[in-house]
């Protein structure tokens, strides 16, 4: 799947110019943004980009004093370890309980779950702070035994994750194709099983379940449109973990919630960026 990679200079270029911005992008369809000295960089999937969705956000950016620019070309399909290493990326790690690195790190400190990362995009290294919420969820629950789906899984860092906490059996599901051949390398890199892969969006979920836990690390938008479809593979006592959007979402990420009939557990916050825990009653 092919991506256009915008490159957004705001003037001012403030964090929450940067932080509004990444939002209102979000809305429209981006998946990725990454921090530049005078903006943004974001990403889109080719077939989803819409130039006059684009510039009516824009025109309606609620800081009326920020100038942005943009210009955008075609991402090149290119080796993404190679440009994380030139780039320090650095491995994360939560606490003494994960470390998350790749294979060109050396000295990785010790943990409890030592996951192994090789990413071939741009996205999904667990850098976010979406991921590192959703990770710090799976961190604290009771995995053991329980059937997962990793929905919009990326690099599946949170299926590898759950599937070492004892989650079983195990789907990760991504529209990118990118994602999809990604994932299976990891899979392979971290020795686990039980962890099927497959490339789709929430209409491929018909059949699929019913899972005990469900992860959707997506974007706002899309959450509030697949919602109904998550909850159609879960039965009673089921719980929904979803990130990708900020603490100003959480109202109507909740209401579409309720009206779906999920019950809230709690939420959890970094740099603006929220995880919510539903339940279904």
């Amino acid at each position: 799947m092919k991506y256009l990679e915008f490159t957004f200079r705001t003037t001012p270029c403030t964090e929450i110019a940067n932080d509004v911005l990444s939002a209102v992008l979000g809305e429209v369809g981006f998946e990725s943004f990454v921090e530049q000295a005078d903006g943004i960089s974001a990403y889109i999937q080719t077939n989803l980009y819409k130039e006059s969705a684009l510039k009516e956000a824009l025109a309606d950016f609620p800081l009326p004093d920020t100038k942005i620019e943009y210009n955008y070309q075609e991402a090149e399909d290119k080796d993404w370890n190679e440009e994380w290493e030139k780039n320090f990326f650095q491995p994360i790690v939560i606490g003494d309980r994960c470390v998350i690195h790749s294979t060109f790190h050396k000295d990785v400190p010790h943990a409890k779950y030592d996951i192994v990362i090789n990413p071939q995009m741009a996205f999904g290294t667990g850098h976010h702070e979406t991921t590192s919420l959703i990770i710090s969820e799976l961190l604290d629950s009771d995995l053991q035994g329980k059937s997962l789906l990793d929905m919009g899984c990326g690099t599946s860092i949170l299926a590898i994750l759950a599937r070492m906490r004892g989650a079983a059996p195990c789907t990760a599901i991504d529209i990118d194709e990118w994602c999809v051949r990604n994932s299976i390398e990891n899979i392979k890199l971290n020795n686990v099983d039980n962890i099927a892969v497959s490339q789709g969006d929430a209409s491929s979920l018909e059949g699929k379940g019913p899972f005990d836990i469900v992860i959707a690390n997506i974007n706002r938008n899309i959450l509030l449109n697949d919602m109904k479809q998550y909850i159609r593979c879960m039965h009673p006592g089921s719980e929904l973990y979803m990130s990708g959007f900020y603490v100003d979402d959480i109202p109507v990420i909740l209401a579409e919630a309720e009206r779906n009939g999920l019950q809230f557990v709690h939420h959890q916050e970094k740099n603006r960026w929220a995880a919510v825990k539903l339940l279904v009653p």
